[in-house]
């Protein structure tokens, strides 16, 4: 597997404030760590505040306010009350990306032991899978991915990417806001060709 330790370049200052398909398209092959654990995100959603999918889309709550706050901060919310899932605060007010899948590059030692599996493909396809993966929780909703324990770095360059309708929701679906890598194998299930 390749190695990220070398990347240290930033997002340019108004990535983030763009609208949120363009946020979500852009984040893919970029590296995301949690203590040093992580990869190339691989597969994305977007999401915002008058997309009926959305959990802003009734306004702010207790549960959503990470949504409403400052742009490139973690929302983070548990799922199925199982899974964990890490979403990235962009766009405008009650908007945000789900990361759904990465490529696992660094700590994948860890991983495994998080995951209690070893097949790569399985570690981090899927947003419980990849926040179990990075030991993504509740407390770092609302935390910055500009400071630690996150480091979020932009992609070496343009990547082909695939886009299509979003994974387990029933409203919103024909929205096509699911994004990923084409051709990556990590993604959490195949985009239609």
């Amino acid at each position: 597997m390749n190695s990220l330790s070398g990347a240290k370049r930033a997002f340019p200052p108004d990535f983030f404030r763009q609208d949120i398909e363009a946020v979500a398209r852009g984040l893919i092959g970029a590296t995301l760590l949690v203590n040093g654990v992580g990869g190339r995100i691989v597969e994305t959603e977007a999401y915002d505040s008058g997309d009926p999918a959305s959990h802003s889309f009734r306004g702010q709550t207790a549960g959503n306010g990470a949504m409403f706050g400052p742009i490139a901060h973690a929302y983070v919310y548990r799922i199925y009350g199982l899974h964990w899932c890490l979403n990235i605060v962009a766009g405008p007010p009650g908007s945000a990306v789900l990361i759904r899948a990465l490529e696992p590059l660094e700590g994948v030692d860890q991983m495994i032991v998080r995951r209690g599996i070893t097949n790569p493909l399985k570690l981090c396809s899927g947003p419980g899978r990849l926040c179990q993966a990075l030991s993504v929780d509740g407390s770092l909703n609302g935390a910055s991915l500009h400071a630690p324990p996150f480091a979020l770095h932009p992609p070496a360059g343009p990547a082909p990417i695939v886009n299509g309708q979003r994974i387990g929701i029933s409203r919103g679906v024909e929205t096509p806001w699911r994004f990923g890598a084409s051709g990556s194998p990590y993604v959490s299930r195949p985009f239609p060709a």
